[in-house]
């Protein structure tokens, strides 16, 4: 066995991932370009330096070890809800179960490979998954055809249908690219049939992605206690879907999420194969994002994985499956494709000051913002200028790096209190400084980090502005731009040979008098609350807008409030006001301003 092992990494050495592709297809029957679609789809044919995903898979064909899983439940703490009115009384979450699948250990009895080299080895590991994919051609009674059309039904067994229709549309759009071990792959399109459909679903999403519903607890717990969502009668407005991270495996998700004390979200997408299983319908408000405001007008969207464990990735599976979802959804209810509008979980803003510190981290740095955005058919992309010379009225910048080359330094893998180094890995996010040196300090957040600065840990946003978010331009020195960020100057670092940031236009509010107060929620006036309703407070956030700065705008909206207290839906109530609210991009969080107490500059 030692020397068959020793003869797969002598060949995988002896030439690219195209050659070791068409080499373990031939071997087993299996189409070529199947088998490039496959890992395409389970890698982007990467091999991340022999790291785990965050489902457990290994190289480019993702063969699942589960022992390789990070341990961690789901993360919410706190008031999911975020609604004074009603806070939630959650549960603590029951253990997460660990991953059924164990395509790694499979592969091994299947290929006669010992797990460590299918694991490290790309050659074995692509032998592997083919070795799969014919096993599966084979329980189905089917030959090993070389017509790709003909392996539909052992993809599906192999993952699922939604998965096996996302395979047929990378072969009909071709593929192509340089992996992250130096190999040139090319997978020409081929004209093979669309699949769209996966079977009947009472799931909410596109037929393609063959959704399954596992819907969420909704019972009543006692007097005036209920969980986990609140269902409307009627349609609502949605201005935002929300990305999470699950901080624990998929298998966990159907006892967390069918537990009437525990929180809610809409979906919850697998890593490993895309699949996508919806838990609350989207006309109901799910408790996923702390903010109640928020929550009344978003749907919420889980993504198997971790922020920061081991430096784990997510596959092309979930981020294609994603990306068919949020744009299938944001057409549905007109929601722009921009970062003011399809935010991270860590860019929902606290609902007061007490809020901010506990408001969540996720998805983090590491989820490729650029690369979802792209797949949505609404790549981020400025005025066509790479660089940010000239500043005043008007002038305003995306932040947007390089995900493969833009590797920023990271504390807190490990454990959340570590100081060792993160692994050198693609990210999304730049570090901003309080001057244009690298060794200056980083600017500081009053209301995240209360009395204490900003740190490079992965779980720390303080001071990072992230891929799609737009800023006022606030000045430029040499290679360093500036941004107004949290009512300071905020410096990060966009040399003009790759450039971390491009020019773009849109509409800035600036204060028109000192000390603007900033809020949370975008709450209507007292006068608006009919009789029977508490008056929701209107509690400004530790930050202030001075004279002089200026801050990006996405949208105006009039103050509103959902008064859901009731088991019955009938008896939920929606105060409309009159008192308009503009929605700036202040620091990592979106948050919100007084139309009467900024100036809007086109």
């Amino acid at each position: 066995m030692l020397l068959w092992a020793a003869a797969v990494l002598a060949a995988s050495a002896a030439g690219g991932l195209q050659d070791d592709a068409r080499a373990a297809a031939a071997e087993y029957g299996v189409p070529e370009s199947v088998l490039l679609g496959v890992s395409y789809l389970e890698s982007r044919w990467d091999s991340h330096g022999g790291r785990p995903s965050v489902s457990g898979g290994y190289g480019p064909m993702h063969l699942v070890d589960a022992a390789a899983v990070p341990k961690g439940g789901h993360h919410h703490v706190g008031d999911p809800r975020g609604d004074g009115a009603r806070p939630m009384r959650m549960a603590a979450p029951l253990p997460p179960a660990r991953p059924a699948e164990q395509t790694l250990q499979r592969a091994a009895r299947l290929t006669g490979l010992p797990p460590d080299v299918l694991r490290r080895d790309r050659a074995a590991n692509l032998r592997g998954g083919a070795a799969l994919l014919a096993d599966e051609q084979r329980r189905l009674g089917a030959p090993l055809s070389s017509d790709p059309v003909a392996w539909h039904g052992a993809l599906t067994r192999y993952a699922n249908a939604g998965f096996a229709n996302e395979v047929f549309e990378v072969l009909r759009e071709g593929a192509g690219r340089r992996t992250d071990d130096g190999s040139l792959v090319r997978l020409p399109a081929t004209p093979v049939p669309a699949f769209r459909t996966g079977g009947a679903t009472a799931a909410e999403c596109p037929s393609e992605l063959a959704c399954e519903w596992m819907p969420a607890a909704y019972e009543r717990l006692g007097k005036g206690d209920y969980g986990n969502h609140d269902r409307l009668g009627s349609k609502r407005r949605v201005d935002y879907i929300v990305i999470h991270d699950t901080e624990g495996t998929f298998r966990g998700i159907p006892t967390l999420v069918k537990n009437p004390r525990y929180v809610s979200w809409h979906y919850t997408i697998r890593s490993r194969d895309g699949h996508v299983a919806q838990h609350v319908r989207t006309n109901d408000v799910a408790w996923h994002a702390g903010n109640w405001d928020v929550n009344s007008r978003s749907i919420g969207i889980e993504h198997e994985g971790y922020l920061a464990k081991g430096g784990t990735w997510y596959t092309e599976a979930m981020y294609r499956s994603s990306a068919d979802l949020v744009r299938h959804l944001a057409d549905k209810y007109g929601v722009p494709l921009d970062r003011a509008h399809i935010i991270g979980h860590d860019n929902v803003p606290g609902t007061t000051a007490k809020t901010v510190p506990g408001m969540h981290e996720d998805p983090g740095p590491y989820w490729d913002w650029a690369r979802f955005f792209a797949l949505m058919g609404a790549p981020i992309q400025g005025d066509g200028e790479s660089g940010s010379e000239g500043e005043g009225e008007g002038t305003s910048v995306i932040i947007n790096p390089d995900y493969a080359t833009h590797q920023p330094t990271f504390t807190g893998c490990v454990s959340k209190t570590s100081a060792k180094l993160c692994k050198p890995q693609g990210a999304a996010s730049v570090w901003l400084h309080t001057e244009p040196r690298s060794d200056a300090a980083l600017v500081d957040d009053a209301g995240k980090r209360p009395g204490a600065g900003s740190t490079f840990s992965v779980y720390d946003h303080s001071a990072r502005a992230t891929a799609g978010q737009r800023y006022a331009l606030a000045g430029t020195s040499g290679e360093w731009t500036a941004i107004w960020y949290l009512g300071q100057k905020a410096w990060f670092q966009n040399p003009p040979s790759s450039p971390t940031a491009v020019r773009a236009n849109g509409p800035l509010v600036t204060p028109i008098t000192d000390k603007v107060k900033v809020y949370g929620r975008a709450y209507p006036e007292r006068s608006a609350y009919p009789s029977g309703v508490r008056y929701q407070e209107h509690a400004p956030l530790p930050y202030t807008l001075r004279k002089g700065q200026y801050y990006s705008l996405a949208q105006t909206l009039k103050g509103s409030y959902l008064a859901a207290g009731s088991y019955n839906p009938a008896k939920h109530v929606t105060v409309r006001g009159k008192l308009r609210y503009h929605q700036i991009q202040l620091g990592h969080r979106v948050m919100f301003v007084r139309a009467d107490d900024v100036r809007v500059i086109s």
